[in-house]
């Protein structure tokens, strides 16, 4: 019964970060004063430079390390080996997961950095 809840908390997690993949690089941000006409192309540049900070970036491997170690460690402590495989799973999903929603925290902000470097008066971050 635990690895078929590992695999479906896996699968959700998978389609949930899949669903928001493009939604912070997508991020129209507010600006003050009227829209020139470099605006729309100052801002799809912006969103392709925030899309290249990738989702399965240094720091998420990392995170979802980190969190596996934990994880394994603490189920085998409480369930033995199955506990620890368990552990390990929730770990690596819990970890990656936090993280990746701090890179889109990340994605949003390079938009709105990259569009203040254009000149463009951001009131909303």
């Amino acid at each position: 019964m635990k690895p078929l809840k590992t695999t479906a908390i896996l699968f959700l997690t998978t389609i949930l970060l899949w669903g928001c993949g493009h939604t912070a690089a997508r991020y129209r941000p507010i600006v003050d004063g009227p829209m020139e006409q470099t605006y729309s192309a100052d801002l799809a540049e912006c969103q392709a430079l925030a899309e290249k900070r990738s989702y399965l970036n240094d720091d998420v491997k990392t995170s979802a390390l980190m969190g596996s170690g934990i994880g394994a460690v603490t189920g085998a402590l409480s369930d033995g080996l199955e506990g620890g495989v368990v552990g390990a799973a929730a770990g690596v999903v819990l970890g990656a997961s936090t993280r990746a929603w701090e890179t889109r925290d990340e994605r949003k902000s390079i938009v709105c950095k990259c569009m203040e470097l254009r000149g463009h008066k951001v009131v909303e971050k």
